[in-house]
Formats: C-alpha cells, sequence, structure tokens
C-alpha cells in the first residue's frame, strides 16, 4: 500500500475517527484505526464495539492495500507534522509496520492485521429521514446538559429522540431537571421507534455538526441509528431500555408566572452563587409584587443578596433551586426574556422561552 495525501485533510479526517476509540483498551485492535485505501480513496475506521465512525478523503493511491495501526499516536504525528506538508504513507503486506514520511520526517508504527478488526454491522434500518444540520444541533444542544451520568439508571444516560404526533421530539433528564425540544417530523420518520442515543454518541454527533451547516441524513431501527454527514458515517448501538413517562413530570397547572430578563437574571443568579457550598449550591429566590431577591448563605463562608425587578402578580413565594442547574438551563433560553411558571415551594418549575417555541425545561425545587 502507499498513499499520498494532503495534511490538513487527513488531520480533518483522523480528527473525526480517532477520538472514537478509548485510550485504555483490553483488546489491542479497539486502540487501533483501520486504514483502506483504494481507488483514489483513503478511508479510516475506528471504533469501541458500540460506536463506530467512516470518514474518506481523495488520495494519490498506488497500489491500494488496508492495515491498521494506533489510533491516538497516528493522530498525534500528523497533527504535529508541518503545515501544507505532503504525507506518504507507505505499507508492505509481509511486515507489521506502516512508515510515515512527511519531508524530512520519518516514522514507522506497528500494525495489526485488517482481518482483526470488527465490524459494526448496521444490518436492516426501518426507518430514514434528513434533516438540516442546524436542527440536529440545536435538539442536542438544548438538551445534552440534562443527560443523566448515573449509570444505575443507565435508561437516563442518553437522549430520548421519538415522534410525538407531528413534531420530532427530544428529551433528557437526570431526575433534577428535564430538557424537551421539538420539530416538525420530517418526512420518513413517521411511526419511527422511541430510541435512546446514547451520552457518547450524542457528544460525537455534536462535534461532526459544530458548523450547524448542511444535511444529516439519519437511519434507524429499534437497536442502532446511523448518522451520514458529508463522507463521514457514524453508527451506533442504541440504549436497550425504556425509558420513564417523563410527560407525568411536566407540570401542566402552575398558575404563578415569573417573567425575569433572561440576561440580567442569568447574571444575578450566577454572583450570589459565588459563595455557595460546592455541595449545596441552593440559591433562594423570595418573590413579592414586582420584586425578585436572590439570596445564598452558607454558613462556612458567607451570604449573599441581589434584586431584580420582575414580572410577577401572583401570591409571594419563596423557593429554592439548585443554582447550576438553574444557570445550565438559564444557558439554553435563546430570545430575551424567560418565564417561570411556578406552584408552591415543593412542585416542580416550568421554564420557557417567551419567544422561542418548541422547548420547555423542568427543574426540581430544593429546600432552603
Amino acid at each position: 500500500m502507499k498513499v499520498t495525501v494532503e495534511r490538513a485533510e487527513l488531520l480533518k479526517s483522523l480528527s473525526h475517527v480517532y477520538r472514537v476509540v478509548e485510550r485504555r483498551n483490553t483488546i489491542p485492535i479497539l486502540s487501533n484505526v483501520l486504514i483502506r485505501a483504494d481507488k483514489g480513496k483513503l478511508s479510516m475506521k475506528a471504533t469501541d464495539l458500540d460506536l463506530e465512525v467512516t470518514d474518506s478523503i481523495a488520495a494519490e493511491v498506488a497500489p491500494g492495500g488496508a492495515t491498521t495501526v494506533p489510533a491516538h499516536m497516528f493522530y498525534d504525528i500528523v497533527r504535529k507534522l508541518p503545515d501544507g506538508s505532503q504525507i506518504v504513507i507507505e505499507g508492505s503486506g509481509d511486515r507489521a509496520v506502516l512508515s510515515i514520511r512527511a519531508g524530512r520526517s520519518r516514522f514507522t508504527l506497528q500494525t495489526l492485521p485488517e482481518s482483526d478488526f470488527p465490524d459494526l454491522a448496521a444490518g436492516e434500518m426501518s426507518h430514514s429521514f434528513s434533516l438540516p444540520a442546524g436542527d440536529l444541533k440545536r435538539l442536542i444542544d438544548k438538551t445534552q446538559f440534562a443527560i443523566s451520568t448515573e449509570e444505575t439508571r443507565y435508561y437516563l444516560n442518553g437522549i430520548y429522540l421519538h415522534a410525538a404526533g407531528k413534531m420530532l421530539r427530544a428529551v433528557a433528564t437526570d431526575g433534577h431537571r428535564l430538557a424537551q425540544v421539538e420539530l416538525p417530523l420530517p418526512e420518513g420518520a413517521v411511526g419511527m421507534p422511541g430510541i435512546i442515543i446514547p451520552r457518547k454518541t450524542v457528544a460525537e454527533v455534536q462535534r461532526l455538526i459544530e458548523s450547524g451547516e448542511g444535511e444529516v441524513a439519519v437511519e434507524l431501527s429499534a437497536g442502532k441509528i446511523r448518522f451520514s454527514i458529508g463522507n463521514v458515517v457514524l453508527i451506533s448501538k442504541l440504549i436497550d431500555g425504556t425509558f420513564p413517562d417523563y410527560g407525568r413530570v411536566i407540570p401542566a397547572n402552575n398558575d404563578k408566572s415569573l417573567v425575569v430578563d433572561k440576561k440580567d437574571f442569568e447574571a444575578a443568579v450566577d454572583r450570589v452563587s459565588t459563595v455557595s457550598s460546592e455541595r449545596g449550591r441552593a440559591v433562594k429566590l423570595s418573590i413579592t409584587g414586582g420584586r425578585l431577591v436572590l439570596s445564598v448563605t452558607n454558613p462556612d463562608s458567607g451570604s449573599a443578596t441581589e434584586e431584580l425587578e420582575v414580572d410577577y402578580e401572583s401570591d409571594a413565594l419563596d423557593i429554592g433551586f439548585n443554582s447550576r442547574y438553574l444557570l445550565d438551563i438559564a444557558a439554553q433560553i435563546e430570545g430575551e426574556v424567560a418565564v417561570l411558571k411556578l406552584a408552591d415551594p415543593g412542585s416542580p418549575t416550568l421554564i420557557q422561552d417567551k419567544d422561542a417555541k418548541g422547548a420547555l425545561y423542568v427543574l426540581m425545587p430544593m429546600r432552603v
């Protein structure tokens, strides 16, 4: 195998692929990236047996071939080579090494045979649709923060994507907060099974659509999902579990409406939470008339209060929240005004963007 390729192209392609590879692997082949050169094309594939990413770029190939090399080392070598250089990758079938040349730099890497590399066969996909990368990015960006990291409740370790009437809805919750975002159901998604996309897959897709440009082709079945973004193809297993009936925790009758300027509210919560303890992080909201007082008391370090003018016409209310969770939700509000719909100090609060439709957040209160 002999391949000549431009460094920037190779680096960009490798950056899409190598992140899937765990740094510590008990199975040696999973530390490697599969390189296949054929018909003017160089393709690379990496997997952790749950997630597989493939990317391909144009290259001078003569002759073709395939092998596997350590993914992180290969990426680091390409990253450190001079910008603008031409890289020559050469391997011979009889020796288990791959040579990499660029200018005066020479590297040889140990290889493992291509035949040992696992294939995460996608199988039959029951539904396929496409949607703008910007729409998928919004679904992920606005729900990802609420994904649970608690491994015991594994069915919460991802985003629940499903058809809800005429909408495609993404939901994530960790039991303390919930995020729900929806957009019109794409053609082809009608009748799709409700699926839970794992946290690691969500993060990889988010990186691949960072620019928010172009279209993303999505194919899915009850067990797997495939995203095609340009030349990059990502296949992932789905979480095999039942997502809870999240509709039961979304309050429908919260009659107290607190309307705040999003930026002022976010900044005030951030300021007063400076003195909160790492463990508690509680911030108290005292609302009377058109006045909101935010306060934090930490027996170990001190206290803080700040007052804001707000729009509120219901009975006076004191309620506490985890300040970090409150800031996470405030960061998702796109418009200038946020609406908090409250009931009482012990019930969940509904938080929405006054202008942007299709997104809502639920936050459980804390005792303060």
